[in-house]
């Protein structure tokens, strides 16, 4: 059963991460930790008019953990606040709730489809979209780059 989550596609997207690293300026940096196993995704983030302008991140994840970031950061820029929090509420209802998987440009993340039957592997799958989210929380209250918001993800929340 193993086999189904680490299929060929997502041991491809997790071979091949774009905007690895930092921003030389972010409006906010934020990381997300899986207590479970550890696995842990930074990302930086600059908005512009409500629209992501410039991303990177620093994936120390598992396979999952790194092919959704891959997903991510392939389709991250241009994307709206709203969008993002939408994203991360269909891909946390997919895998706890058994909901559809994201549509339109995110349809690419039902590859990870799979990984609802493995509890254990949420958490690492969920990181950059909790990250991602708590840096537009940081943008849009005003928070300064630099103050990492470590949102912990346990795989039971």
């Amino acid at each position: 059963m193993l086999d189904d989550i680490y299929n060929k596609r997502i041991l491809e997207l997790a071979a091949d991460i774009p905007r690895l690293g930092q921003l030389e300026a972010p409006q906010a940096r934020a990381s997300a930790v899986s207590k479970l196993c550890g696995s842990k995704v930074t990302v930086d983030l600059a908005m512009e008019e409500g629209r992501v302008s410039d991303f990177a991140h620093d994936v120390k994840a598992c396979a999952l953990g790194q092919a959704s970031s891959s997903l991510m950061a392939r389709n991250v820029i241009g994307a709206s606040a709203q969008e993002l929090r939408d994203l991360r509420a269909t891909m946390r209802a997919m895998l706890k709730e058994n909901g559809p998987p994201p549509q339109g440009k995110w349809e690419e993340l039902r590859v990870l489809e799979p990984v609802r039957d493995f509890k254990a592997r949420h958490a690492s799958t969920l990181l950059t979209f909790d990250a991602v989210v708590d840096a537009i929380d940081q943008i849009e209250a005003g928070g300064a780059a630099g103050n990492t918001g470590a949102k912990a993800s346990t795989g039971t929340s």
